[in-house]
């Protein structure tokens, strides 16, 4: 199941599409049209569709920061002081990177990209002088050899959201979006037809969008199988789309 997360502020879009592989080719295909920034882990199936000028590709700095979490858990295991680790100073930067957004996640993207300008380049600048002067000095089959690799690797994906203010430092939204159906996967094993995975997708997507527009989504669900019946111009079933529907007779969710 691929997911794509996306959309304007008041108009934030979840999409699902199910393929029967993970390969670059879907990637290329659910992209195939698109222009403009793309988030994404380092999984090597994304190259293809990045690989003209339509596209340009953002690192996640959650996926990197897992990578030194699990190199100072091994530390840990091995009875070495962590605090001492090279991978806590790793963590302990991107930590003050994480610190900025969540300072700054309600600023207008002007505000954001001065402050970002201001307060994270300078962190970024002193990562890659502690990375350039670490990374030759670990072994690089270990789990922080990995992590410095990736961290050296990306390292231009992710700094990237600091040259605009609408960027994010991750692409958690898509990492949340997708949990729902990992967590009910467990609880259906799998589907049994491709015609089924399509149905879920479909599903999923109208829930999530609606999640993530701040709706509950049973309410909405009843309002939009109510209404749609009747709506026959393309205006009046676009009025069902989760931020055009009329909030007031729409539950609304934190969730």
């Amino acid at each position: 199941m691929w997911v794509r997360a996306s959309g304007l502020p008041d108009k934030k879009v979840i999409l699902f599409d199910y393929a029967p592989g993970r390969g670059g080719d879907i990637a290329k295909q659910l992209l195939c049209d698109y222009k403009g920034y793309l988030q994404t882990d380092d999984y090597a199936g994304y190259n293809a569709a990045c690989a003209g000028e339509n596209i340009t590709q953002l690192g996640c700095w959650a996926h990197a920061r897992r990578k030194f979490i699990d190199a100072q858990k091994a530390t840990a295991l091995k009875g070495k002081k962590v605090k001492a680790g090279k991978a806590s100073v790793a963590i302990n930067l991107i930590g003050k990177l994480y610190n900025i957004e969540r300072q700054i996640k309600d600023q207008s993207v002007e505000a954001r990209y001065a402050i970002r300008q201001r307060d994270s380049v300078p962190i970024l600048n002193k990562l890659r002088h502690w990375l350039d002067k670490t990374l030759h000095h670990v072994l690089p089959k270990g789990l922080l050899g990995k992590a410095l690799n990736y961290l050296h690797r990306n390292w231009s994906k992710l700094t990237l959201y600091t040259e605009q203010g609408y960027l994010n430092i991750d692409n958690n939204t898509a990492e949340n979006a997708i949990r729902p159906f990992v967590i009910g996967r467990k609880n259906w094993l799998f589907s049994d037809t491709p015609k089924g995975a399509k149905a879920s997708a479909m599903l999923y997507s109208i829930i999530e969008t609606a999640k993530a527009n701040g709706l509950e989504p049973f309410a909405y669900l009843t309002q939009v199988f109510t209404a749609l019946p009747s709506a026959q111009t393309l205006d009046e079933i676009e009025a069902l789309l989760p931020w055009a529907i009329d909030s007031g007779s729409v539950g609304h969710s934190n969730v």
